[in-house]
């Protein structure tokens, strides 16, 4: 890469590319001694161990007064910190902001506090937690992308760097208690086992508690859960929902510290699985919506940037930026589209409202606590824009989508009543997500446009600033949380934490903001990427370069220096509605040139676009703990074990065979890998031998045994051998085997090519999650004695 833009880029662009290097990865020792003495704390964490300092004697009769070691405190008057993350959400999406998804929850926080419409994230949600956690640029904190497609270069490893402790690390070494609840989607999948390493889980990233899920999304109704470093699996409760769950937990840490030691600052991080896919909600509001949203999402987006103008969300000059060309008009489609994507949007606007109750009872929960004034709220509206991975036509399983397949209508409309429930990973149109993001282009992984980046902000701090319902407009990043969280606890940025000296943070305290609505902006500067969509702004300019459309997952050749480019000037064009680059090449010019420079400084590079084949170890080199290996053996049970760090069992020949000893029409899970999003279970049902896969969540190929297995020890196995040679997601034979004689043969048509699920597990002796086939329930235990499994992976 350095060979090529030395050649591309002139001595003068060059020139300009240091001179716009951000300044805060070379901030010197003296600015930052500057700011520590503004600011309670100490540059170096952790603070040194107290020793006891007076004189031993000979016995305590004659030894001085004894000296415990005194606990560390935070500040005076630092606040309590409610921080809160949705998950795939557009700006145009809730009410608070315009849109057609009730949140009264949320505005009623918006009364209470100030929303900032300016305010913008990654474009993608591991990225954008890494850069709110740390307050450094996604990239600089070793978060390029999702955990799954992370690549082997510095600024995309999937690992948070020790050189870029979070927020939480700091508040706890000055005297807070921290906790994380929801969703973690960064640790690198590879360490997400029984095993470890622990590091960069949620306790070793400076939170003390931890309650959720370690994937990039989860069955809202059938989630696998950790407690801390301990897996509690899935749920077996009637009408469970995951949001009812996390508040529940916020809710009970909270009183729980309230009743034990009520003095100490707290901060918790709430991150619910909303409304990121699989869109499920309860019953009864899925059926508030009925019709609702048969207008379309056309219709949808004039109706919404109206709502918006008349509540001040957005300047009264702001036009509607028009529909991309590979997006069909609403009018155009028949009428068992409409109905089928009528419904995906009713079940999404279900899930979106039944999150805003949830966190709903949080927020009443903190209202009633003594120091509720001096508890910091600071509600983030979306990780990034709402999601176009469902294709054009919606997808019952949204894992469909990352291997590269696209629903149809066909396949789906049978099916639509269930929609919404946990028989299927649902992800609505990807013309609904360009709908949620009005009045802007584009949607999530859309770093280019505001589509992408640009979300809600609700903060509220009575203790600081108890006028309600205003607006802030001042350009904001995610990395400006993190300082203004330190700032507002009185707590100094560290120098070095944990012997490690620290990258500075990026970001920028924004408390001013808060208080003042026409304060100076702190911001000026911010590069944005994102599998090669690459956005820049400057005071007020916008560069934007769109690498592939978002619901496409086949990604071809691509060119960054060809690419085109698009310039907005958003002090007078809110929407990036026109695009001004003929009339600003020069202008144009400087801002690309600034956004090579700030994506070499901060570890962007190199730019890699493509798409699902990045899940694949294969592909990109990932660690994995069962590399390497060929010869699997299990004694005995073992469930959860994440699918990256089992054997892989795609595009090749395996074999699993088992030790067993059982009761006639004995019933049971074997083997199981993924779930109803994709995998294969081999198990008992009624005394006959099984196997089935489950091609993402299309068809379900199911085997099985010509006669039962009789009581007794046997040795059960099943043998595919996979037809397709080098290509991907072909087809293959099972043979099924008792005691070494046949037993039963079929055909599996078509498997699964990269990627099961991106949280369903490895699960022996049972099955902790959805099931590969609904001939079974989980969680399925195995009846009998199941004393050894073993999986051969064939060359």
């Amino acid at each position: 890469m350095g060979i090529n833009f030395t050649l591309r880029f002139t001595r003068a662009r060059l020139a300009v590319l240091i001179a716009a290097a951000p300044l805060s990865l070379f901030a010197t020792a003296q600015a930052a001694e500057t700011a520590m003495a503004a600011r309670d704390g100490q540059a170096v964490l952790p603070y040194a161990e107290q020793k006891f300092s007076g004189n031993l004697g000979t016995t305590y009769k004659d030894a001085d007064a004894p000296q415990f070691p005194k606990p560390i405190t935070a500040p005076e008057g630092a606040p309590n910190v409610l921080l809160v993350l949705l998950d795939d959400v557009g700006f145009g999406q809730f009410a608070v902001t315009g849109g057609e998804v009730p949140s009264p929850s949320l505005d009623q926080l918006a009364e209470e506090g100030v929303t900032f419409t300016n305010f913008h994230t990654t474009a993608l949600c591991s990225p954008t937690r890494a850069a709110l956690l740390t307050g450094r640029n996604h990239n600089v904190s070793g978060t390029g992308v999702i955990t799954e497609l992370a690549t082997g270069y510095d600024g995309y490893t999937g690992i948070i760097p020790k050189d870029t402790a979070t927020v939480a690390e700091v508040l706890r070494q000055n005297g807070y208690v921290t906790s994380w609840i929801g969703k973690n989607h960064n640790t690198p999948i590879y360490e997400t086992s029984k095993a470890g390493p622990f590091d960069h889980w949620p306790n070793g990233l400076g939170f003390d508690y931890f309650y959720g899920f370690m994937a990039g999304d989860t069955n809202q109704i059938r989630p696998y859960l950790f407690e801390n470093q301990t897996p509690i699996g899935t749920p077996e409760e009637d009408d469970y929902f995951l949001s009812v769950d996390l508040a529940d937990h916020t809710i009970n840490w909270l009183k729980e510290l309230e009743a034990i030691q009520p003095d100490k600052p707290w901060f918790a991080y709430l991150a619910p699985a909303a409304t990121h896919a699989p869109h499920q909600a309860p019953k009864e509001l899925i059926d508030k919506f009925k019709g609702k949203f048969d207008m379309g999402w056309d219709a949808y987006r004039e109706q919404v940037i109206a709502q918006q103008r008349e509540m001040g969300i957005i300047p009264k000059d702001t036009d509607l930026t028009p529909r991309p060309e590979s997006l069909p008009a609403w009018d155009s489609l028949s009428a068992d589209q409409k109905k089928l994507y009528a419904r995906m949007m009713e079940v999404f606007a279900a899930y979106g409202e039944h999150v805003d109750q949830e966190v709903g009872r949080v927020l009443d929960y903190v209202k009633t606590l003594p120091d509720a004034d001096n508890t910091m709220i600071i509600y983030i509206v979306g990780d990034n824009g709402a999601s176009a991975e469902g294709g054009l036509d919606g997808t019952l399983n949204e894992n469909a989508f990352f291997n590269a397949y696209l629903m149809t209508p066909e396949d789906m409309l049978p099916r639509i009543d269930e929609i919404g429930t946990e028989l299927h990973f649902n992800h609505f149109p990807a013309a609904w997500a360009w709908a949620m993001g009005t009045p802007f282009q584009w949607t999530k992984q859309v770093a280019s446009h505001l589509g992408g980046v640009r979300n809600p902000m609700v903060v509220k701090w009575p203790e600081r600033y108890n006028k309600g319902g205003e607006i802030r407009r001042q350009f904001l990043h995610v990395i400006d949380i993190a300082p203004t969280i330190l700032a507002a606890a009185g707590v100094a940025q560290p120098r070095s934490v944990n012997g490690t000296v620290q990258t500075p943070i990026q970001g920028k305290d924004f408390l001013s903001t808060l208080v003042d609505a026409d304060a100076p902006e702190i911001r000026t500067t911010q590069y944005f990427e994102m599998v090669a969509n690459r956005g820049m702004y400057q005071d007020g300019w916008w560069a934007a370069s769109l690498s592939f459309e978002p619901w496409d997952p086949v990604r071809g050749d691509f060119d960054p220096f060809t690419a085109d480019w698009e310039l907005y000037n958003l002090k007078e064009d809110f929407s990036q509605a026109h695009d001004v680059a003929a009339e600003n090449p020069a202008k144009l010019e400087q801002m690309k040139a600034l956004w090579w420079a700030q994506a070499s400084a901060n570890k962007a590079l190199p730019l890699d676009w493509r798409g699902a084949e990045r899940f694949s170890a294969e592909f990109t080199g990932k660690p994995n703990l069962a590399s390497g290996r060929d010869e699997f053996v299990y004694q005995g049970p073992l469930t959860g074990l994440p699918e990256s760090s089992a054997p892989d069992l795609k595009n090749k020949s395996f074999s699993v065979s088992a030790k067993v000893n059982v009761a006639e029409k004995a019933n049971g899970m074997i083997f199981t890998q993924g779930g109803n999003t994709g995998g294969w279970a081999f198990y008992l049902k009624d005394g006959v031998l099984k196997v089935a896969h489950n091609y993402i969540d299309v068809e379900v190929y199911t085997v099985a045994s010509e006669a039962e297995v009789p009581a007794g020890e046997h040795e059960l196995k099943m043998e595919f051998s996979y037809e397709g040679g080098d290509e991907m997601g072909k087809a293959g034979s099972v043979k099924l085997m008792i005691d070494g004689r046949n037993a039963g043969s079929g055909t599996i048509e078509r498997t699964t090519p990269f990627k099961y699920s991106l949280s369903e597990n490895q699960d022996i002796g049972a099955d902790t999650g959805t099931p590969v086939s609904y001939d079974y329930t989980p969680p399925f235990t195995f009846q009998g004695s199941l004393e050894q499994v073993v999986v051969n992976l064939k060359k």
